[in-house]
């Protein structure tokens, strides 16, 4: 079945779906770990998961005139690549982001799938939105700790913008924003990634079984 064919589906004859987006270049890295994690969670709860590898699949971040808004014209045709990839966000009932953060930020090539994709027109400047009714988890990794980030306001600052920069702004209600601190350290690494899998593990149910994170995670 075609993802075109998916999204003409009444909801009732479909089932749960999830767009597992992943922006980290290394297969072996953290987030891809934490990522995979993510997947098997979603696939116990009963989710078909489309896993979108930014960086394995070649996704180009870099905007194009093709694809630049036109504020005149929500009908705006884009490029292919861009009208698939929103296919795939179309298609989901859930969507859960992991990635990095770097520069207290997320990595260009995932802003760059938030500008190309979350077009004017696709995914705002329409009413309704497209992305309404769907349910956002984004998870980044952090290098530095809990304390330093909440210190000088950086956790906010990283909530805020995917919280109602990105996601409010483009319809979305049910957002959870959660950070796994402490990914860079001089310890083993074998013991950071099992810190990062037990974080995910308590993130990502909460999110599905709507539960908060609880402190300290």
């Amino acid at each position: 079945m075609s993802l075109t064919d998916l999204t003409a589906l009444r909801p009732e004859d479909r089932s749960a779906r999830a767009l597992l987006v992943l922006a980290h270049p290394r297969s072996a890295s953290l987030t891809a770990v934490s990522g995979r994690r993510a997947q098997e969670h979603l696939e116990r709860h009963g989710y078909t998961v489309d896993v979108l590898d930014l960086h394995g699949e070649g996704f180009d971040p870099r905007m194009s005139p093709e694809d630049e808004p036109d504020w005149d014209d929500p009908h705006k045709r884009y490029s292919d690549e861009v009208h698939a990839h929103m296919a795939r966000v179309d298609a989901a009932d859930t969507l859960v982001v992991v990635f990095p953060v770097w520069w207290f930020d997320v990595p260009a090539i995932l802003k760059g799938w938030v500008d190309r994709v979350w077009n004017h027109g696709l995914a705002y400047g329409v009413d309704p939105s497209p992305l309404a009714t769907k349910r956002i988890l984004w998870l980044g990794l952090a290098g530095g700790s809990r304390a330093a980030y909440g210190e000088q306001g950086l956790d906010e600052m990283i909530d805020r913008h995917l919280r109602v920069g990105i996601s409010q702004f483009c319809g979305l209600k049910d957002i959870a924003v959660e950070l796994i601190y402490d990914t860079v350290t001089d310890g083993p690494v074998a013991k950071t990634r099992e810190k990062v899998l037990a974080a995910t593990d308590v993130i990502v149910t909460g999110f599905l079984d709507g539960a908060p994170t609880p402190a300290g995670v």
